[in-house]
């Protein structure tokens, strides 16, 4: 029997047998308020994409030569920081490395020159340049309100275009942003442009429909649950722990393998899992208990209920680092506050508003200066790491912009069909369309 029927037919067998009988006395499990889950097991493996094939990878270097091209013969200063920032915009900024530090290389010492809407786009710059200060620094707070100031009065005297542009840093800055999600944005927005090279804008969506192939493959391949018979747990139970217990040590196993063999791996991902269902049980405590915490008790047991040590954890040993003493400071260094109103237990504002008796409103402001906070210390670590650790830092600092995105207006966790489900639907199944004479 393949997975899918196995699938289906133990959520059957489950659904059978925990309907209560007459005499049956029923415990009703709290709601946490989430709705439905709108990612049904068809819709994932049904996902596909003719990008994921070698010659789509050729045109791929094809176009990575043609850039190269216009990287060597860049010679103006603004219009190189443009080609840059463009690169960086398409999410191809891995591709050109070394085009990028020689271009930066050479031009550092060249006067700036200007250009129209210097000034509004220097603002733009200056807004998101303020987003990188880091932790003790107040200087990039008063660009932030100057240059938020400015750019709010000027946006209905802007074209279209750079309005947009302005409207798009003002909701959230690039530095916080999930990549992947706003380079299609940028995408869209260059095809606007009559000035755009072709070649950079054609390997941008080429690149885009190729990650997008990759990370199909990847959901359909995560989504695969094989079931066979556990004992000593109730049936609502059993497929969800075998999932768990075969995936842990599948990639524990993995790891070892192409790694190297550690017989450390598998204690680190099974305490990430107990560490991750204890915050879990805390917080069950809470709730029957009718206790609000303290924001930090919130905090401090809401980092580790969030998932973010477990990913943490599972991303550093697949990334090849071996355990080292400071792994776990690391790990603590990097912690974001994402803020979740399931229901079930009062949010963050909620128990500083009780704490402090204080409004909404004052809570609100409260915890988004500790989420500015904790972003200093997040650009902190990524400018003060160890380039053997850039890598790892760059996925812990994704993980943030991740939650960020998800609590930007609210639970995109439990409520999927806002934003959320736009963003995963345009990044995970819908392509872009590529030139009709290239034959992309």
């Amino acid at each position: 029997m393949d997975s899918k029927k196995q699938l289906q037919s133990v959520q059957k067998t489950s659904s059978s047998e925990m309907k209560p009988q007459a005499n049956d006395i029923v415990h009703e499990r709290r709601s946490a308020n989430y709705k439905p889950n709108i990612w049904n097991y068809d819709c994932l493996q049904s996902l596909s994409s003719i990008y994921d094939g070698q010659e789509y990878e050729r045109r791929v270097q094809k176009f990575k030569e043609d850039v190269r091209i216009i990287f060597a013969n860049a010679v103006d200063s603004v219009p190189t920081f443009e080609l840059i920032d463009s690169v960086n915009k398409l999410g191809l900024a891995s591709h050109f490395d070394m085009e990028i530090k020689e271009a930066l290389d050479t031009i550092a010492s060249t006067k700036k020159k200007m250009s129209k809407n210097t000034n509004i786009k220097e603002m733009l710059e200056l807004l998101e340049a303020s987003h990188l200060g880091l932790e003790g620094e107040n200087i990039l707070d008063v660009a932030r309100d100057f240059s938020t100031a400015t750019l709010k009065e000027s946006i209905s005297s802007l074209d279209s275009d750079l309005a947009k542009q302005v409207v798009h840093v003002l909701e959230l800055p690039s530095q916080r942003r999930v990549q992947w999600f706003d380079v299609k944005w940028h995408i869209n927005s260059f095809e606007k442009d009559s000035h755009m090279n072709s070649s950079l804008l054609e390997l941008a969506k080429l690149h885009f429909n190729i990650v997008q192939a990759i990370l199909q493959k990847d959901l359909r391949e995560s989504s695969r649950w094989d079931v066979s018979e556990t004992q000593q747990l109730p049936e609502c139970m059993k497929t969800c722990f075998l999932a768990l217990y075969n995936t842990t040590n599948e990639i524990a196993n993995e790891i070892q393998k192409e790694k190297g063999a550690w017989n450390q791996v598998l204690p680190h991902l099974k305490k990430g899992w107990t560490d991750f269902c204890n915050a879990l049980f805390v917080e069950a405590k809470w709730y029957n208990m009718g206790y609000t915490p303290s924001l930090q008790e919130y905090l401090s047991n809401g980092w580790i209920s969030s998932t973010a040590p477990l990913l943490l954890v599972h991303e550093f040993f697949s990334m090849g680092h071996e355990v080292t003493n400071g792994m776990e400071d690391f790990l603590e260094k990097n912690q974001e506050i994402a803020e979740r109103a399931r229901g079930d237990v009062p949010s963050s504002i909620l128990c500083y508003m009780r704490e402090a008796d204080v409004s909404e409103e004052i809570a609100q402001k409260h915890i988004k200066d500790m989420i500015n906070k904790s972003w200093k210390k997040i650009n902190g670590q990524c400018f003060n790491q160890l380039p053997m650790l850039q890598s790892f830092v760059n996925i812990a600092t994704n993980n943030a912009r991740v939650a960020h995105s998800l609590y930007q207006y609210g639970d995109g966790f439990g409520v999927q069909d806002r934003d959320t489900r736009k963003n995963i639907v345009s990044l995970l199944v819908e392509p872009l369309s590529c030139s009709t004479e290239l034959k992309c």
